[in-house]
């Protein structure tokens, strides 16, 4: 497991919703939706890896949170048709023009007053953060998501780069991420 401690900017940005259904898409070993289930969301955790979500499945039975895990590919998934209250979508590393299609299916899973969240290793990352993929291929710019968010009907609240501390061997490093926030009106 890369982390059991939730992504700093889920936390921060999550702290105020009111807690209802979420789903993390391209959720990994869980870790993420594991925090929003504790913080009383009903969560569903989406990924393409069989193993990687029995592992999310172990580390959900540790902590005594229900999770429901589905096994596909982002690209491929059908979001329920009432929505949820939360779409996450964290450092997910697909090339044009599958994440194109993946972020459309994130942005049609938002229910009316939801929101959806991306995170991800931002362009600029390559030559000025720190770690992250080595290819620019599946790297972000907020443009990425905003456009996508926008042609969806969504309301864009925030797209920026953030920096992100690393901890390393060698003291801590500062990683640039991409940070989109936006809200399907209610």
């Amino acid at each position: 497991m890369w982390t059991s401690t939730p992504n700093q900017s889920l936390v921060t940005e999550v702290v105020g919703l009111p807690p209802g259904r979420a789903v993390d898409l391209a959720c990994g070993e869980g870790r993420n939706a594991i925090w929003l289930a504790q913080q009383g969301w009903r969560v569903t955790g989406v990924d393409f890896s069989p193993v990687g979500l029995a592992k999310a499945q172990r580390l959900a039975e540790l902590w005594d949170v229900e999770v429901t895990w589905v096994e596909s590919a982002v690209q491929e998934w059908v979001p329920r048709p009432d929505g949820f209250d939360l779409v996450a979508v964290l450092y997910l590393q697909l090339p044009q023009p599958e994440r194109s299609v993946a972020l459309e299916v994130a942005a049609s899973a938002v229910a009316p007053g939801g929101t959806l969240l991306v995170v991800a290793h931002d362009h600029d990352n390559l030559t000025r953060g720190f770690g992250g993929p080595p290819s620019a291929d599946v790297l972000y710019a907020t443009t990425d998501v905003t456009d996508v968010a926008e042609a969806a009907g969504l309301e864009v609240e925030r797209a920026e780069q953030v920096i992100r501390v690393v901890e390393t061997d060698s003291g801590p490093r500062e990683a640039i991420d991409t940070l989109v926030r936006a809200k399907r009106p209610a």
